[in-house]
């Protein structure tokens, strides 16, 4: 059998040997393996970063592909490891909400919680199932183990809910809930959420910053300052072109943004005179 695909995300970042070693593991199971580091700088510890970043890499990938996604606060604890089957793809990791995102209106054909220990590495740690337990289990699969084969059947798994974005007087309140490398804050505001309110030129506001109207682009704004865009991921963003919007204005993640129609917010002021 062809072996599959194996995709990587975790918060071990790049420093320390863990992902290193977690592909020693699935090299040492199928030296055909195949792997992909999606990213091995989410936050630590960040579960929803993890999270967003699986859901939006997943469309991108064929069908069959294992996604393994290790951000595991609660790892040695009783939340369950997990392998999840859904429209031909594979999912694992730990039972904390990280595979959901990636899952939300998508067929499940099996979810299994992974307790055969003969997959596992043992002894295994307490401490590093990434190494233990989730790249030998990837491992096996990618050589055509049968997803039963790994443990018992279960029927539920843990949800993250999208982060609500609330109206409030014709504006949106919403967050900023990821910041990627170039400091560019993403938020909870979809495309959609923003299309909703009509705005012929909508005012977003955080941290103490306001830009004024979407661009199409980054470069839409002039050096070093601040632009509004929709991203690749359809949320709203705030950039910095050329710059880096998280270090000029400090905003960090689950910090408050604010958008309004700027129309409405002229006939606020006008109101206050």
């Amino acid at each position: 059998m062809e072996a599959k695909l194996i995709t990587l995300i975790t918060d071990f970042g790049h420093k320390d040997p863990f992902v290193g070693i977690m592909k020693g593991v699935i090299f040492g199971i199928n030296p055909s393996a195949t792997t992909i580091d999606l990213s091995q700088g989410i936050s630590p510890q960040d579960v929803l970063a993890g999270a967003l970043v699986l859901r939006y890499a997943v469309p991108f990938f064929p069908g069959g592909t294992i996604h393994v996604a290790v951000v595991d606060p609660g790892v040695g604890s009783s939340r369950r490891p997990l392998l999840i089957e859904s429209e031909g793809s594979f999912f694992v990791g730990p039972d904390n909400g990280i595979l959901s995102l990636a899952l939300e209106g998508k067929k499940i054909s099996r979810m299994i919680d992974l307790s055969n220990k003969l997959y596992h590495l043992n002894p295994a740690s307490t401490t590093f199932h990434g190494r233990d337990v989730f790249a030998p289990v990837a491992a096996y699969l990618s050589l055509g183990i049968p997803p039963e084969d790994f443990g018992t059947t279960v029927h539920d798994f843990a949800h993250l809910p999208w982060p609500e974005v609330t109206k409030t007087g014709g504006a949106l309140v919403g967050k900023v809930i990821y910041i990627d490398a170039f400091g560019n804050l993403i938020t909870n505001v979809r495309d959609r959420d923003v299309s909703a309110l009509h705005p012929e030129k909508p005012m977003i506001s955080v941290a103490g910053v306001t830009v004024e109207g979407l661009a199409s682009h980054y470069s839409s704004g002039r050096e070093g300052g601040y632009t509004a865009l929709i991203n690749s991921w359809g949320l709203l963003e705030i950039s910095s072109f050329k710059g880096n919007a998280q270090l000029l204005c400090g905003a960090k993640v689950g910090d408050e943004v604010l958008v309004r129609n700027s129309q409405e917010s002229e006939q606020q002021a006008q109101a206050k005179i």
